[in-house]
């Protein structure tokens, strides 16, 4: 099975902090895939904006490097590499000052798309959009792409929201998150809406609960101060984990279209209940492994931020009310994984009154590693000595499926950024739905820092506390295994 590839229209895409390490681990690798596939034209611009004085070649030379780093080596050919870079071009920016913007408005180009990619830190998200404007690079059709975070509260993110629409109207706006152009993340979609098979029994008759997962092997790898600021419910919770549980309880759309699906979404979020501190555990990692503890790389003896939290939301709406959906993530866990597990409930009546071994059905969507699904079933264990039953999976891995010849899975940002080109929002957070996920965050937030809670201690390498464990154990439930 051959993926087919469609050519975006040509584009100039700026990058502002094109030398940083998000362009040089994500976007400009991206984009060399996305032009070794043949999906960018060859009148396609990258021009990276930085404030280093580089030379072009030296701009070239830095992303070379970054390809040979980050970019599978089958995929790197010499040939292709060297007409990439003749793509690229470079100027120094000033984004507080004067410097560059002259030169960046000349080298502008009219009969294409014009996309610019804010991959800097958001308190430079203002002093950009209004040189974009004053200078008159800008006009109403550019697109610009904001990385998050999208504020750090409500207050913030309200904030951020009005300076960027100061300058650019809301269809203007991407704001990225990298977990919607996971290619099983879409899946969602097209598992619930493109198939019969599970509407009928998507709602709280026939679910059991719903558990959400990303799990990190890593610690906060010296960004101890920047985490210190945030922490697992401000930098997972409210947007990576927020965005599965809305593709996984939104109702059907009208049409697959951006703000159908956004609308949707929303009203997923404002359903939301508040959750109580007995309904959050919340915890930080110890040294082990020959590596510090959280405490070490926050370098804040007594910081309070947690590293994992978990916690057992409900969505208050005829088809979810009653149906607890768990969330978690953590780092320096015992392993690397993120998935959706969708518990379903058992049959009302089982004629196998004697069978043994019997388990609930299962989906799980699995995000990473080894993107796919399995579905849980339960058969008939082989040979004879009665019914014994036993849960198989139906396994759908997307490199068994789709075959050795196809295409590489894409990685995310390839994909949000040819979105970008295409002026497709489907997969991008708009602006009241940031907003909403802050406001149902927020009070969350100010219960524990009110009542200067700590969070608990666990080991690094394990699943996270144990009073994790409790929160599912008191529901006659267990969490999946981390592996």
């Amino acid at each position: 099975m051959v993926s087919r590839v469609i050519p975006v229209d040509p584009f100039d895409l700026v990058i502002f902090g094109g030398t940083g390490d998000l362009a040089r681990r994500k976007i400009l690798p991206g984009l060399y895939r996305r032009f070794e596939a043949g999906q960018m034209t060859a009148d396609s611009r990258i021009i990276g904006a930085a404030r280093g004085d580089l030379t072009e070649d030296a701009f070239r030379a830095l992303v070379a490097e970054s390809i040979a780093e980050f970019v599978p080596k089958a995929r790197q050919d010499k040939a292709v590499i060297g007409a990439f870079l003749q793509r690229l071009h470079y100027i120094a920016i000033d984004a507080k000052g004067d410097g560059g913007w002259a030169q960046l408005k000349e080298v502008q180009r009219d009969g294409v798309v014009k996309a610019f990619y804010f991959s800097v830190a958001p308190a430079l998200f203002g002093d950009i959009a209004e040189r974009l404007k004053s200078h008159g690079i800008a006009g109403r059709d550019a697109r610009v792409v904001v990385e998050k975070p999208f504020g750090r509260d409500l207050a913030s993110a309200r904030a951020l929201n009005e300076t960027l629409r100061q300058h650019f109207k809301e269809d203007q706006i991407y704001r990225i998150d990298h977990y919607l152009g996971k290619e099983t993340v879409q899946n969602l979609m097209a598992v619930r809406f493109a198939n019969i098979l599970f509407e009928p029994l998507w709602k709280a008759e026939y679910i059991d609960h719903v558990q959400i997962t990303v799990a990190e092997t890593v610690g906060v790898e010296g960004r101890g101060a920047y985490y210190d600021t945030s922490g697992a419910m401000r930098d997972m919770v409210q947007n990576h984990l927020m965005q599965l549980l809305c593709l996984i309880a939104m109702e059907p759309p009208y049409h697959f279209d951006p703000d159908a699906v956004r609308d949707e979404k929303l009203k997923v979020i404002r359903a939301l209940d508040p959750v109580g501190p007995d309904a959050i555990v919340r915890g930080q990692y110890l040294a082990g492994g020959g590596q510090g503890g959280y405490l070490d790389d926050s370098e804040n003896p007594d910081s309070r931020t947690e590293s994992y939290i978990a916690l057992k939301a409900h969505i208050s709406n005829w088809r979810w009310k009653g149906t607890p959906f768990y969330l978690r993530t953590g780092k320096r866990l015992r392993a690397r994984a993120s998935e959706i597990a969708v518990t379903f409930k058992e049959p009302p009546h089982s004629i196998f009154d004697d069978a043994e071994g019997w388990r609930e059905n299962v989906l799980v969507i699995r995000l990473q590693p080894n993107e796919g699904m399995n579905l849980m079933m339960m058969i008939k264990e082989p040979g004879p000595g009665g019914m014994r039953l036993m849960q198989v999976p139906l396994d759908m891995s997307f490199a068994d499926a789709l075959g050795a010849d196809h295409e590489e899975v894409p990685d995310a940002y390839e994909r949000l950024i040819m979105d970008v080109i295409r002026g497709n929002q489907t997969l991008f957070m708009r602006g009241d739905e940031v907003e909403a996920a802050w406001a149902w965050a927020d009070p969350i937030i100010a219960g524990w820092e009110t009542r200067a809670d700590r969070p608990q201690a666990y080991d690094a390498g394990s699943s996270g506390p144990e009073d994790a464990l409790m929160l599912l154990h008191r529901d006659g439930r267990r969490w999946r295994e981390i592996r």
